[in-house]
């Protein structure tokens, strides 16, 4: 009895120990995770006396601030708010001239003949050049010579047949066109155009003294901001005698046209002959701070159809009109005419800044962002490129123990030194 007593004891010993061991055991992996979850980390201040990665600090801290300084805020001027412009152009062309042809002759052209149409949208097309086919009437007459129009005989022809690239309706007759061509005959405006006879020189050479009054006014509505290009202390007796000078005049709003293709980089007389297409182009790019105050419109010239050296397939610029007039017998008849000239494009563009506090903001929190990103790559080169990381990663990283008042750095045990 005794002996089965001792041995109870000795087992329920065994089982009290077992289990406070087991609960020693659990509480050191809840300590652990509480320490892992809950501890609480702050920077530590290492000053390391390594003189390239100071410096290399320092010039990377530089770098970021001439970026976010001098690009972003002074180039880029990423404190502003922007505005798009939104623009309204008027044109009004002034000049004469006299030409005297075999086909019209001695004729006095004023703006109304020369400007077609008179009003365009952002636009307007001055004439230099033409081929002019006097007195046509709608009757019967050979077509042109051409691989689908050139005939033997009525068979032919296709009665009632049209074709686009020709000048009439075919009327299924084979017709002699000259003493040694025969063309189908066709129902048109006779007798037909034929435009390979264009002046080698430009009709209207004078076109190159013409001028041009651009009025344009502007808005950027979100800032309620309105101008126009006649500037408020500019008299109508200035506008009398004044003229567009890069140097000398820039804020006259009337252009001599031989300018402005020459300021294009190409030459009036030679653009003339076939026309083209030229752009005026008006920057209203403002910056409407008060320290600032800059919105005046800033004129160029460039030619916007292909010139091409080589490949110069149908080139220039041009169009026909009629105009179109009864014989005393009642008889329609029509002068048409091939107009060649310059067809100017107004092109209005710009855009208007002003300060506004948000995207100071925005800017100003993407400069601090930057400047947080050095210290990370100064401390990886520290830990990965120097001669001593190893020594600079047990300083960098350390444990504090509140109760033996000691600091543990990485790799040691909680409690020891």
């Amino acid at each position: 009895m005794i002996l089965h007593h001792y041995m109870d004891s000795s087992l329920l010993l065994i089982s009290l120990l077992v289990h406070f061991a087991a609960m020693s055991k659990s509480a050191g992996c809840c300590k652990s995770f509480l320490h892992y979850a809950f501890d609480y980390e702050t920077p530590k201040t290492v000053v390391i006396p390594n003189l390239g990665v100071g410096f290399l600090f320092r010039f990377t801290q530089f770098l970021v601030v001439v970026y976010v300084v001098g690009y972003v805020c002074v180039v880029q001027k990423a404190y502003q708010e922007t505005d798009t412009v939104i623009s309204t152009v008027s044109t009004k062309v002034k000049g004469f001239a006299l030409t005297n042809t075999s086909d019209i002759g001695p004729h006095f052209w004023d703006v109304a003949d020369y400007v077609i149409p008179p009003q365009g949208d952002h636009s307007f097309f001055v004439l230099t050049n033409m081929v002019v086919t006097p007195k046509q009437v709608q009757s019967r007459c050979p077509e042109l010579p051409s691989p689908s129009s050139i005939c033997v005989d009525d068979c032919d022809c296709v009665e009632g047949r049209s074709d686009p690239r020709g000048n009439g309706i075919q009327t299924g007759l084979c017709e002699n066109y000259s003493t040694t061509v025969q063309t189908c005959e066709v129902l048109s405006w006779c007798p037909l155009e034929i435009d390979t006879k264009l002046p080698t020189s430009p009709l209207l050479a004078a076109a190159e003294n013409f001028t041009v009054l651009i009025k344009n006014s502007i808005t950027y509505p979100k800032f309620n901001f309105h101008r126009r290009n006649i500037m408020p202390y500019i008299t109508s007796s200035y506008l009398k005698k004044c003229e567009f000078n890069r140097s000398t005049d820039p804020e006259c709003p009337i252009f001599r046209l031989k300018h402005i293709v020459s300021e294009a980089g190409e030459d009036f007389q030679d653009m003339a002959v076939k026309g083209g297409m030229l752009g005026i182009l008006i920057d209203w790019s403002c910056d409407l701070d008060w320290w600032a105050g800059n919105c005046f419109p800033k004129y160029s010239f460039r030619r916007l159809d292909n010139k091409h050296p080589v490949n110069n397939v149908a080139p220039g610029y041009n169009f026909r009109f009629a105009k179109y007039y009864k014989t005393a017998d009642g008889e329609e008849t029509r002068t048409l005419i091939k107009a060649y000239g310059i067809r100017f494009d107004v092109i209005v563009f710009g855009t208007a800044g002003k300060f506004s506090i948000v995207p100071t903001i925005v800017n100003l929190g993407a400069a601090l962002s930057f400047l947080s990103l050095v210290p990370a790559v100064a401390d990886w080169i520290l830990v990965t490129c120097t001669r001593k990381r190893d020594l600079y990663s047990r300083h960098k990283t350390a444990y504090l123990n509140e109760d033996a008042d000691t600091e543990v750095t990485v790799g040691t045990t909680y409690g020891t030194q």
